[in-house]
């Protein structure tokens, strides 16, 4: 769980597995499940779905909730933090999403799929930082720094076009009583509130619920949210440096009692440094490191195999010849290649950035290519677009064909573009 590359190859083996799975004996059992319904109810209400819309609408909205924490530690104090840092991956990312949407929107134009024109937009973070780290010391950490900055961006974006364009129609009342528990939540970070049961029973038992049934898609709550966790210290690092130390003299100054048990007062000393450790920490920061285990090995493998079983019969080549398919391939291959590549080198040919540290052309075309892999966001995207399952299909054999051919290329790319192990 501690490697870099281990959620990728989790969601990996979920794909794999969901798509046997879904060519087996028992596909039918296998799409049954995803359609059990679950109900809960609070009095005479009841929020009766399908496991499938439960994982999809409940389970994602934590995986969009710690996109919102990363993104919110990015603006703080991360590759977002200033103009200078920010403006060449905003840059590529805004090319990685425009070029994309426009490809698609050309191949599908005047046709009922055109309204899967975000699909290739996205890049799956978890699936490309799997891959940049397969390639090993050959890349530069600058690199995987640009493509951390590019692909958070790039689920900025995401959010933004899954609340603008791919929300239902809108009850304003449930939709205000949502904002209105926002507020709640901001005036409580304000006020110094750092209490993260607060925080779960009002953003998750209120914020989410409300826009749960105010037809903007509920993980949009999982990223508001997520922007309202304080992210100060109740004490700064020199206070911090000065306490636990002077917490060691105090222990190193007992004395100790003959074999392994430590005295009292030295166990009162390390629970005191552990309360001094902890009011050191943000509440952002320790909420993120809480959840990425959840996220990284839960959530996205289950929303996978839950989401990622087409079915491929001996028809497949003249199925995938369709414009849903060849629209989100050219996209998400084509489409993230140049725009990412193109923004990044006007940014740098008019002087407005520079290449980061040790990387050259070869490294931002690799991680133009490896940004192509949009699987998490764009079956998620895909979901909300179409109604028709001949559709939803189609866009899974473009997804994955397209993050195939762009994950591979750019791991090649990547992998030629560095003459030696970088150390």
């Amino acid at each position: 769980m501690h490697y870099e590359n281990s959620g990728g190859i989790l969601l990996f083996l979920s794909v794999i597995a969901a798509l046997v799975l879904a060519n087996s004996p028992w596909r039918d059992t296998f799409h049954n499940i995803w359609e059990t319904n679950f109900s809960l109810r609070f009095g005479d209400q009841e929020l009766s779905y399908s496991l499938h819309y439960w994982i999809n609408d409940g389970l994602m909205a934590m995986f969009f909730f710690t996109v919102g924490l990363e993104l919110k530690r990015e603006l703080l104090a991360g590759e977002l933090s200033s103009f200078r840092k920010a403006i060449l991956p905003f840059g590529a990312a805004v090319g990685g999403m425009v070029v994309p949407a426009l490809l698609y929107v050309a191949v599908n134009a005047g046709e009922p799929s055109l309204r899967g024109w975000g699909i290739p937009m996205a890049t799956d973070i978890v699936f490309a930082l799997s891959i940049i780290t397969l390639a090993g010391k050959r890349v530069p950490l600058s690199a995987k720094v640009f493509l951390v900055a590019l692909a958070t961006v790039d689920d900025l974006g995401a959010v933004l076009v899954i609340a603008l364009f791919y929300s239902s129609e809108l009850s304003m009342a449930n939709l205000g009583i949502g904002f209105v528990l926002i507020s709640v939540l901001v005036i409580a970070n304000w006020m110094g509130v750092r209490n993260m049961l607060f925080y779960a029973i009002i953003g998750i038992g209120g914020v989410w619920l409300a826009f749960l049934l105010s037809g903007v898609h509920a993980t949009i709550a999982g990223v508001l949210v997520a922007f309202t966790i304080p992210s100060r210290t109740k004490i700064d690092s020199n206070e911090y440096g000065m306490e636990v130390n002077a917490l060691m003299d105090r222990f190193e100054a007992e004395n100790p009692y003959k074999g392994p048990i430590i005295t009292a007062k030295q166990h009162q000393l390390i629970e005191e440094i552990h309360t001094t450790s902890r009011n050191a920490q943000t509440p952002l920061q320790k909420l993120e490191g809480a959840l990425h285990p959840w996220v990284a090995f839960l959530v996205i493998p289950l929303f996978a195999l839950s989401n990622a079983g087409v079915e491929v019969g001996g028809d497949f080549l003249e199925q995938i010849v369709n414009p849903i398919t060849i629209g989100i391939v050219l996209g998400l291959v084509v489409g993230k290649l140049v725009g990412v590549t193109f923004f990044t080198w006007l940014l740098v040919k008019l002087g407005i950035a520079g290449l980061p540290e040790r990387v050259n052309w070869m490294h931002i075309i690799g991680v133009s290519l490896i940004a192509g892999v949009g699987f998490t966001m764009s079956l998620f995207i895909t979901n909300l677009a179409f109604t028709e399952a001949y559709m939803i299909d189609q866009a899974k054999y473009g997804i994955l064909i397209a993050s195939l051919i762009a994950g591979v290329t750019g791991f090649i790319v990547l992998k030629r573009g560095s003459k030696k192990k970088i150390e």
